[in-house]
């Protein structure tokens, strides 16, 4: 394991393609990993309302910056955009590294394929998983993956259905908006970010949620859009595992206001992973449902019996 390299002061670990995977760990040394997906763009950022509400229940937060996110390095030439699955693999890794067995695992928005990536891959040491705000599988049958989607959410997803060109054009101008932002006051930059969501997510963030998300956001373009480029390209792309091979406990989570992600990609969700237990709610969204946070973990601690 290296030393810290960076201002978040994370450590890394060497993947065996030779990649650094830059990873944060928070909470009781001896308490059981909980390990945590961020959404896209995001990274190993500190998460104040999910680590307060893990510390109070004796689980240890783990969480892993993506390829090319934070300091953790793309995917060699050649095996980008990688597959959601891969980061089972690389969860594996990070566990290991710290001498942990089991664990539980919780992913939001982008990250949530990748909490199931872990409860269909990594079985015998995953004891429970949740999916908050999550994506279906690409390419169901029956599903309009963008039917309900706000028009930046809806351009991205086509694009990255497009093709990498296509999406790096529609992110470079998120960037841009972002960057231009960034020179404003703190306010000035949520400003920009709430006119992008509904009321019930706009009101949401604010406090430990907004700093959150604009640290998240700030931390996983150190490298530019690789990392979130690639990271949409695996949701939109074969996952590499079939939900429906999912045999631990399994916990859905959404916001029937959701707009980034429609609910009927929860609903989903909940009709093919076998025996899975669904909270869709009616009155959150995207961002509000990570209120929700204290509720989801005595639900996921209670699955994991």
């Amino acid at each position: 394991m290296s030393e810290p390299t960076d201002e978040q002061g994370n450590p890394s670990v060497t993947a065996p393609d030779g990649r650094r995977v830059e990873f944060r760990v928070t909470g009781p040394p001896d308490g059981l990993p909980l390990v945590f997906h961020h959404g896209a763009p995001g990274a190993a950022v500190p998460f104040g309302p999910l680590e307060d509400a893990a510390v109070e229940r004796g689980l240890r937060v783990v969480t892993l910056s993506r390829p090319g996110y934070g300091n953790s390095d793309p995917l060699p030439e050649g095996t980008a955009p990688g597959t959601v699955s891969g980061t089972a693999a690389d969860t594996r890794l990070v566990l290991d590294e710290l001498g942990a067995t089991d664990f539980l695992t919780l992913g939001w928005s982008n990250g949530a394929p990748r909490a199931l990536a872990c409860g269909a891959l990594l079985a015998d040491r995953c004891r429970a998983v949740a999916a908050l705000s999550g994506y279906a599988p690409p390419g169901v049958v029956g599903l309009d993956p963008v039917a309900g989607m706000d028009e930046n959410s809806a351009a991205e997803y086509t694009a990255a259905v497009q093709g990498p060109e296509e999406l790096e054009a529609v992110l470079g101008e998120e960037v841009r908006s972002m960057t231009a932002a960034a020179l404003g006051t703190l306010e000035e930059i949520m400003e920009l970010l709430r006119a992008f969501l509904p009321p019930v997510d706009q009101a949401a963030l604010t406090g430990g949620l907004a700093e959150y998300v604009l640290s998240g956001a700030r931390h996983a373009l150190r490298q530019g859009v690789v990392g979130w480029r690639d990271d949409d390209l695996a949701v939109v792309r074969p996952w590499g595992f079939a939900v429906e091979q999912i045999d631990v406990p399994t916990r859905i989570w959404h916001g029937r206001l959701d707009r980034a992600v429609p609910v009927a990609h929860g609903e989903w969700l909940a009709a093919h992973v076998p025996g899975a237990r669904t909270h869709l709610l009616e009155p959150e969204g995207h961002i509000s449902l990570l209120v929700r946070l204290n509720a989801m973990l005595d639900d996921l601690v209670h699955a994991a019996g």
